[in-house]
């Protein structure tokens, strides 16, 4: 590539780097966002809810938008109305207002993706263009997995409302870059008519299935809204794909499922999206809510799933020269398998090696698959074939994204759940065996219960107070008195006082042996919750693992050779090319 192209690629790398970062950067700034703004977890939901959905509805629309007006000047205004709710997001005074921010972002985003990878793509010719497509698929992969990182780093010494506002400047960049270098005169356009049936029922699809994924464990699954979202789902598909098959003009063209290689590289987007995502989402929480670890610290222990994401990404092409794409595809599906294995076995009790070691191999599994697939997908289409290709990548990358939150966020709820039951049932057998009265064994189960729910550490406050003590004491001082059947005021001083320090001794001693078996069967209780819990997250890559192993087979949907990396001819337009 020459500058100019070099330039221009690296605008359109700005501009994906941006939409898809805003797809996880926020999730590990809600606790501060929660704070700042005064809301419940809830309503803030929403605010990474409504990007999702938007990108996920409006990026194929759009990318027939951006053929059909043309793609520079229409990713130029993407630029700019992400701008706008980046600005928006970081400046809101309430959820309303960071939700539209954030709705604002999405529908910029949802022009931005698409029309930046055609552009991008298209600045080389098809036997020159494997580079270009490398930079802008490694950078797609590289900013989902650097968000948690990015916004770790941005909450802790800039603010959550930096997390937003880091956006402009670097816009701003992108968008001096576009108006220098990009073509809005002469720039070529689809002569074809805006398929408005095509566009209504696509996003009504992708709008009932994405929020049916996302609100699923929240209203339930088994809800009528959910059922009902899903019917629509199904249905609309059904009519988009008979819709698209008729009509002259479509909005998706349907060739695109003829090749193999295509339908290969978009199971493998979702895949490889899922269970990245599933680390992402899970393995911070587990570091904040069981290590007990500041959410930057979380950030950064996961980093190395982004590093070898940049360090393998870029130079896989050659493996897949020499090995082929089918040989690439299996090896980085079976090391994203191994990493799921390594992390249902994590033990994190000593130091935190076997989690580094296990990202960096989920890192080079990821890596391997994010740089082919994005070129793979590509093949050697052009125009209309080449927007639809990146465009429905794009949804199925964040449908992956989706389904990793709704698999994994829904079973870690029903694990948590059934982790607290056992840890519940556990202190309750461990608290009756203890030698106290019933009203204080009862008190001892509700606030073995009352922690274990509110998952915090119960304090080291010792279990009979000095107050309750000295209670005690006066109590069996009396009981030793009516016992033996005197009168405290007949005895003598030195027998009073004899009396006294052999009832505080005793007394004392049962205090003590009470508070220490308190103690031990309260750390008891802690260690099994913590197992419990721990188990509640980690069992879900136990679950993954097999899941993960059998993609590996999708391998084989792919030519033994690299067909989208040597340059040769397609039998496209006889349409034997599978």
């Amino acid at each position: 590539m020459n500058k100019h192209q070099k330039t221009v690629v690296f605008a359109m790398s700005i501009g994906i780097f941006l939409c898809m970062l805003d797809t996880t950067i926020m999730n590990i700034a809600l606790p501060a966002i929660q704070s700042g703004l005064n809301v419940s977890l809830d309503n803030l939901s929403w605010a990474l809810n409504i990007y999702t959905i938007v990108f996920a509805v409006f990026t194929i629309p759009f990318g027939r938008f951006a053929d059909l007006y043309g793609r520079n000047k229409i990713y130029v205004l993407g630029l700019i109305v992400f701008g706008i709710g980046s600005i928006i997001s970081g400046l809101s005074g309430n959820a309303a207002f960071l939700i539209l921010g954030r709705g604002i972002q999405s529908v910029g985003a949802s022009v931005v993706f698409p029309a930046s990878m055609t552009i991008g793509i298209s600045q080389a010719s098809v036997e020159k263009r494997t580079q270009a497509i490398l930079i802008l698929g490694v950078t797609q992969g590289l900013a989902a997995a650097l968000g948690p990182t990015i916004g770790g780093i941005v909450t802790q010494y800039l603010g959550w409302r930096w997390v937003f506002l880091v956006n402009v400047p670097i816009l701003l960049i992108a968008l001096i870059l576009c108006l220098t270098e990009l073509d809005f005169q002469g720039e070529k356009k689809v002569n074809a008519k805006l398929d408005l049936s095509g566009s209504m029922m696509s996003m009504l699809f992708l709008f009932a299935l994405t929020l049916a994924l996302i609100k699923g464990r929240d209203w339930g699954w088994h809800s009528l809204s959910i059922t009902g979202l899903f019917v629509i789902s199904i249905l609309s598909f059904v009519v988009f794909i008979y819709h698209e098959h008729k009509t002259d003009s479509p909005m998706i063209n349907m060739k695109l499922f003829r090749y193999r290689q295509f339908n290969g590289s978009s199971l493998t987007a979702i895949l490889s999206q899922l269970f990245l995502v599933a680390v992402m989402v899970i393995m911070p929480t587990f570091l904040t809510r069981i290590q007990n670890e500041t959410e930057l610290t979380a950030a950064m222990l996961v980093t190395p799933i982004s590093f070898m994401t940049f360090v393998c990404a870029p130079i896989v092409g050659l493996l897949v020269h020499k090995l082929g794409a089918k040989f690439t595809i299996f090896i980085g599906f079976l090391a994203m398998a191994l990493a799921c294995y390594s992390f249902y076995h994590l033990d994190v009790s000593r130091n935190y090696w076997q989690l580094i070691l296990t990202c960096m191999l989920l890192g080079i599994g990821y890596g391997i698959i994010v740089g082919p697939i994005t070129v793979l997908a590509a093949s050697d289409f052009q125009g209309e074939l080449l927007t639809a290709s990146q465009s429905v990548i794009g949804v199925l990358k964040q449908l992956g994204s989706v389904l990793a939150v709704a698999i994994f966020v829904s079973g870690l709820t029903g694990n948590i759940g059934q982790a607290k039951l056992a840890s519940v049932q556990y202190a309750k057998k461990q608290i009756e065996t203890l030698d106290v009265s019933e009203t204080d064994r009862q008190a001892a189960i509700n606030k073995a219960v009352d922690s274990i729910d509110q998952e915090r550490s119960e304090s080291n406050k010792p279990a009979i107070s000095q107050a309750k003590e000295r209670s005690m004491i006066t109590a069996a001082y009396h009981q030793v008195l009516a016992q033996k059947h005197i009168n405290e005021r007949e005895l003598a001083d030195p027998e009073k006082k004899a009396m006294t320090a052999s009832v505080t001794q005793s007394v004392k001693q049962r205090v003590n042996q009470i508070n220490d078996d308190v103690k031990y069967k309260s750390t008891l209780i802690q260690n099994k919750t913590k197992a419990n819990m721990k188990e509640a997250f980690l069992s879900l890559y136990g679950w993954a693992f097999p899941f993960a192993l059998a993609s590996c087979f999708i391998a084989f949907l792919f030519k033994g050779k690299a067909r989208g990396f040597v340059h040769e001819k397609r039998r496209r337009h006889s349409g034997n090319y599978q």
